[in-house]
């Protein structure tokens, strides 16, 4: 760089340096000067939008897990039941819970979750989806021959940056000083905030902005809202659009008008796959759950799911997962729970002994009595899903899944892969679940995996 010497008349030895000094960093960074006006002036380095009006969010803040020693030793070692910990708490316990408003996007982690029909509240109420149109004479009924729109998950390589999109749940707080049921926010029961990296486009127009990202002038991140539930007096703006998840194609609320073109940029970079949306489960047309699920005759209801993969809550337990990373740490150093995406996480069982329950009680940690009981229907089958980091949305060619079907085909209902983890189906349709909650195991037994079945269909030797 050079050095510009500026002599002002009536400046002392000190002055005159600082003028000597400041003038070849101000002609470096001039020319700036009007990127600067023009990011300003463009909004670019806006953040994220104010809070929804009348609404508070739900789960813990951004600084606050309590997964924050999950890593630690001592959960490699279980607690036997009918023993307390080092504080006197139940053994057998709730460490963690997380809901996944959209599928395969990030979680939210809250210290109380209510549970309705579906699961935990608002956990797998969205998905994102492709629209396909199928190879002449492929597999599949008539429906899936033709063109329809698909829900993507992590298991599509495509779609691992979708770990990186951050949905926020607003509920209607009615304390909240600017509530009022007048308010669009509630009128369609809360809102979501959906916040993902901001990517860069091509052309020399995108210059200031990438420029602007570099120099931390520019956020980072995007966002943009949509209703939790469409507004009575607008459903007709959200078509009932079929949906396939699986095998079930139900009817669900199409969001796409509220997609920004970033997030498609996002998404589909290049353009090389097919439309894109945003879907909403449809309250009324819920997936009904057989295959290892109590049935109505036993519960009073037939359990029901929105777009999570098989039953309404997922538990895996801590030591299990701690046993998993400590076969693969040479490949994944710090292997995060996070990665099975689990509703509850429980603390004290030791390593797997969650595979042959049957059926448990959650008891609440305010009152210590009474308590909800739960199936644990059948063992998680595992695919390559965990081998998506959570905060990088990058995929692990091989681990963990590598590991654990090395020793966790134990499933004699599907011997080809893996099983961590417990699918659970409340016995009552609505309640509520804290942090610190014991858990106590009523029934123990054998456990086999069945594939999606139809109402009377059953497998032989099951």
């Amino acid at each position: 760089m050079l050095v510009y010497t500026t002599f002002i008349p009536g400046f002392n030895t000190v002055q005159q340096y600082a003028v000597n000094s400041i003038a070849p960093l101000a002609i470096y960074w001039l020319p700036l000067i009007p990127i600067v006006i023009f990011l300003i002036s463009n909004n670019y380095c806006r953040h994220a939008e104010g809070r929804p009006k009348g609404c508070r969010k739900l789960g813990l803040s951004h600084n606050k897990t309590n997964l924050h020693d999950e890593y630690d030793a001592k959960y490699s070692q279980g607690i036997p039941e009918q023993q307390t910990d080092e504080n006197g708490h139940p053994s057998c316990r709730i460490k963690a819970l997380f809901a996944y408003p959209i599928k395969s996007c990030a979680g939210v982690e809250l210290d109380v979750a209510d549970v309705v029909s579906t699961g935990f509240a608002y956990d797998r109420q969205f998905c994102f989806a492709e629209y396909i149109t199928p190879k002449a004479g492929g597999a599949g009924n008539e429906q899936s021959q033709q063109p329809h729109w698909i829900a993507k998950t992590l298991r599509d390589g495509d779609f691992c940056k979708m770990a990186l999109i951050r949905p926020e749940v607003w509920v209607p707080d009615p304390t909240a000083n600017d509530y009022s049921t007048e308010l669009a926010e509630v009128k369609s029961q809360g809102v979501m905030v959906i916040h993902y990296p901001r990517v860069a486009g091509t052309g020399i127009h995108w210059y200031p902005i990438i420029l602007g990202m570099k120099l931390g002038l520019v956020s980072k991140e995007l966002s943009f809202r949509v209703p939790l539930s469409p507004p009575e007096d607008k459903e007709s703006t959200y078509p009932s659009t079929p949906v396939k998840i699986w095998k079930d194609f139900p009817s669900a609320h199409d969001y796409g008008q509220h997609l920004p073109a970033s997030l498609h940029r996002f998404l589909n970079p290049d353009g090389a796959r097919g439309p894109l949306t945003l879907f909403r489960v449809n309250p009324t047309h819920h997936r009904e759950i057989f295959r290892n699920a109590p049935r109505k005759e036993d519960l009073g209801f037939q359990p029901v799911t929105g777009f999570a993969d098989a039953y309404p809550i997922h538990l895996v337990g801590i030591a299990s997962v701690r046993d998993v990373a400590s076969k693969c740490k040479i490949d994944i150093p710090q292997l995060s729970i996070r990665r099975f995406r689990a509703n509850i996480i429980i603390q004290g069982p030791g390593a797997f002994q969650e595979d042959h329950w049957k059926r448990v009680r959650i008891c609440s940690s305010e009152t210590g009595t009474g308590g909800v009981e739960a199936y644990t229907v059948c063992r998680t089958i595992r695919c390559r899903l965990p081998n998506v980091d959570p905060d990088t949305g990058i995929r692990h060619p091989s681990e963990p899944d590598r590991t654990l079907k090395r020793y966790r085909r134990i499933d004699r209902g599907d011997l080809t892969n893996a099983a961590l983890g417990m699918q659970v189906v409340p016995a009552v349709q609505e309640f509520r679940v804290r942090v610190g909650d014991s858990l106590a195991v009523l029934e123990s037994g054998e456990h086999c995996y069945i594939k999606m079945l139809k109402p009377g269909e059953k497998v032989e030797g099951v």
